[in-house]
């Protein structure tokens, strides 16, 4: 039967990954602790040897035009290449080895728990998949290490779909995974946030308290975070950092009792809060 081995909330803002490129010369200590909690995530999430990476991120209008938003999309392809977001297709950048299989088990079972999903069977993916892969996996490389599931969350085009939604969405993909009757190791990374707002007369905001708080909760508190509104989202975080929702998806997929293994928050990369979460279920 499949195993969930990890739980990870990541940043998926594009400055991360050369952020981080020029944090490797560094030691732990001159990184701080915040910055180094994004090397042992990863350090941590390669040592639990996951076959899988079941992936909750948005598209950013690479794939998907606001002419053509799904709410929710599982992707079932044989492979996802990197999308175009304007500067040409990074030639750095390996294509994503998908799971038909195991994509197909969970819309199988996702929909008819009452989740009316978009498939993907042939879609490119953009930063908001690969930043977090590169964070956690090494950008430097020719493949992949493990085989990528994505989930593509509406968090651009109102109305989007609420935390408490979210958070049953990934209950439901849960209860799939653990019924895949393959030996694999799955690893689920919740991508998105933390705080920020790229336009407006809130352009640059940034909550800490909230991130931090946020980081917190949904280890211990998920049903709190589950709780608030859209609204509350883009008040507390920011228009862009209303992507928190997404984590949300990975919580739920957890089991309800989960143990943190480390977190960490660093503030700015480029204009936002990043920060990380690991866990385990308990």
């Amino acid at each position: 039967m499949a195993e969930i081995v990890a739980g990870i909330g990541i940043s998926h803002v594009p400055a991360l990954t050369p952020f981080l490129v020029t944090q490797e010369q560094l030691t732990p200590e001159e990184r701080g602790s915040g910055v180094q909690a994004f090397f042992d995530a990863g350090e941590w999430l390669r040592e639990q040897n996951p076959d899988v990476a079941v992936l909750i991120y948005n598209d950013h209008g690479a794939e998907m035009s606001l002419a053509l938003v799904p709410t929710f999309l599982v992707g079932a392809a044989e492979e996802y290449p990197p999308a175009d977001e304007g500067n040409g297709i990074d030639s750095s950048i390996p294509e994503f080895p998908g799971d038909p299989d195991l994509s197909w088990h969970i819309i199988d079972n996702v929909v008819p728990a009452g989740f009316d999903l978009a498939v993907g069977q042939k879609m490119a993916v953009d930063h908001g998949l690969w930043t977090p892969m590169r964070a956690l996996f090494g950008g430097h490389r020719e493949q992949w290490p493990v085989k990528v599931v994505p989930v593509v969350v509406n968090v651009v085009q109102q109305p989007t779909p609420t935390a408490r939604r979210c958070f049953e969405l990934g209950q439901a993909i849960g209860q799939a995974l653990r019924s895949y009757p393959e030996d694999t190791r799955i690893a689920v990374i919740g991508t998105g946030g933390m705080s920020h707002q790229l336009q407006g007369p809130r352009a640059g905001y940034i909550n800490e308290e909230f991130d931090r708080s946020f980081l917190s909760r949904i280890v211990e508190a998920p049903e709190e975070l589950a709780d608030l509104t859209n609204a509350e989202y883009v008040h507390l975080a920011g228009s862009e950092g209303a992507e928190l929702v997404m984590w949300l998806v990975m919580r739920g997929i957890m089991n309800s009792d989960v143990d943190e293994v480390l977190s960490g928050y660093h503030v700015p990369v480029s204009s936002t809060g990043a920060g990380v979460v690991a866990m385990t279920n308990r």
